[in-house]
């Protein structure tokens, strides 16, 4: 199979770049900014890897990788989820907007970003119609899925949601992959590691843990240590046979309690495995447990990142039978499109009438969720007010943006 070269920005500990590699793609370069996660990278994929910020001119040069076949990245998720308070543009980690911006510079026959299942809420729908309006401007068809890991083999229900986007010709092509006939328990995932020490209680552990985990919560540099996330995770894992409040140093032993009187822990190489990695990749983690956990953790599940990545090549080498696209149809907020189409004020009638089936008051809150990530201004006129589009306020490289000062002051705490 011949490979094709990505550039993997914000790759973390490798779990995109195990599945990219799985599905036919050679790193050209990934980027990363935690020194331990790099260092991971540099122990099992061999290839360049830049550390540091990756919107930092001075870690890497986008020109000079133009042309390559993929641009892929997991870009920092607290902007999007619930936990980071959805402050979208407004967070300084927020690099979606930037990563798309770069396309403009790369100029990659594809893209592919992933993100949390947040950024497919409401709050984002301005969001996301100005990255699939400026991929247009840029000459490219773009598409978003939500995937969940728990349907390609991952025993973790990591709901994913993925951006892909390429130059029509080959974007007929593409085919989002499907999912798997069956998903795998924890129990049947974790069973040969759980028995590791010859637990004599590990297939009554294997029945009660029969169920898809809840998400690994890899957490930040600020919070916490290795465990299994907020209390809501920790019970849905407790019901499934695993203490969720550590993470274990080894399996249990043999003479470990029963379950029923004492939950196992997982180790770290249990958590990787449920997410996705496998005995045979023969992954090797830099750093200590915590630090371990935490690089795991906010990984892309290796199988996903395969499976969307197959789609991918099959696209660019034009597999299969090519399909009509009709580029700028997929529409995720009506009223941004409105506004940003127009040269001037718009009034709210036409506003709702963009909306179709809409009233002043959707209208009005769909205007309060855009004016969280846009400049929105506001003409009070004897007709009642119009409103206008201004500036985006998410960072897509300005050399006078915030975010500079935010990572030159936390730069030790941003994972």
């Amino acid at each position: 199979m011949t490979s094709l070269r990505v550039v993997e920005i914000c790759a973390g500990a490798g779990g995109q770049a195990l599945g990219l590699h799985k599905a036919g793609f050679e790193h050209a370069l990934a980027v990363e900014l935690d020194p331990t996660a790099a260092e991971t990278l540099r122990l099992n994929t061999g290839g360049t890897v830049a550390v540091g910020d990756v919107a930092n001119a001075d870690v890497w040069t986008p020109a000079d990788y133009t042309g390559i076949d993929l641009l892929a990245g997991g870009v920092p998720c607290p902007p999007f989820s619930i936990a980071g308070k959805q402050l979208g543009s407004s967070d300084e980690r927020d690099l979606f907007a930037w990563a798309v911006e770069q396309v403009s510079v790369v100029k990659p026959r594809a893209l592919m970003l992933e993100n949390v299942r947040g950024l497919s809420s409401n709050r984002f729908s301005g969001y996301r119609q100005r990255v699939l309006d400026r991929l247009t401007q840029l000459g490219y068809v773009a598409d978003w899925r939500l995937l969940h890991a728990a349907d390609f083999g991952v025993a973790q229900l990591r709901p994913r949601f993925v951006l892909v986007a390429m130059r029509p010709e080959d974007f007929a092509y593409f085919r989002w992959p499907e999912p798997a006939a069956e998903r795998v328990s924890v129990g049947e995932v974790l069973r040969d590691l759980m028995a590791a020490n010859g637990w004599k209680h590990v297939d009554d552990w294997v029945k009660l843990a029969n169920g898809i985990g809840p998400t690994l919560v890899g957490g930040s540099k600020k919070h916490g240590g290795a465990d299994l996330g907020p209390t809501r995770a920790k019970r849905a894992w407790e019901a499934l046979g695993v203490d969720g409040k550590g993470v274990a140093d080894s399996a249990p032993d043999v003479d470990a309690p029963h379950p029923a009187e004492r939950l196992p822990r997982l180790t770290v190489e249990m958590v990787a495995r449920l997410q996705g990695w496998r005995a045979e990749d023969e992954w090797e983690f830099a750093g200590r447990k915590t630090s371990q956990y935490r690089q795991i953790g906010n990984a892309f599940p290796p199988p996903v990142a395969e499976a969307v990545g197959r789609a991918i090549r099959s696209a660019l080498e034009h597999d299969g039978v090519a399909r009509e696209v009709v580029d700028g149809t997929d529409v995720h907020d009506p009223v941004y499109r409105a506004l940003a189409g127009a040269e001037g004020f718009v009034s709210m009638d036409r506003l709702v009438d963009a909306l179709t089936e809409g009233s002043h008051a959707s209208v009005e809150r769909r205007l309060a969720l855009l004016a969280q990530d846009f400049e929105l201004e506001q003409q009070v006129t004897a007709n009642g007010t119009k409103y206008r589009l201004g500036e985006f306020k998410g960072f897509t490289g300005q050399e006078n943006h915030e975010r500079h000062d935010y990572m030159n002051r936390f730069r030790s705490r941003v994972s």
